[in-house]
């Protein structure tokens, strides 16, 4: 079972991201651009990702993953049950969100440095 404590660090970590609140709810930002926030319990992880990719991953798992509310599915968004990721799960969520919203050499760079991934 994952906690917001899994990924806070990783947040923090990761080059040009930092995190905010906003009404009491933490988010992570690469310049203006949130990649991940969470629930005000913190129950449920919000992250990018690709909206053509989206339905597959909830459909797969609807017990995790849950699409964004209707004003939300115009954005590269979803939604995941942390209690229902493993703690190595959300951290590559995590990761992978930042990668959408940074740019491409940043990634590779991270790719290079972690090559066994976020965990």
């Amino acid at each position: 079972m994952a906690a917001i404590e899994d990924v806070r660090a990783l947040g923090t970590e990761l080059e040009r991201s930092y995190p905010v609140r906003v009404r009491g709810r933490l988010k992570f930002r690469v310049g203006q651009l949130v990649y991940v926030a969470f629930s005000l319990d913190e129950s449920v992880m919000g992250f990018a990702f690709p909206k053509e990719e989206r339905e597959a991953l909830v459909g797969g798992d609807p017990r995790k993953f849950q699409m964004p509310s209707t004003s939300d599915l115009r954005f590269n968004w979803v939604h995941a049950e942390l209690l229902a990721l493993e703690p190595a799960e959300a951290r590559e969520l995590v990761v992978d969100a930042w990668r959408m919203v940074v740019p491409n050499k940043l990634a590779r760079a991270y790719d290079l440095a972690h090559p066994g991934g976020p965990g």
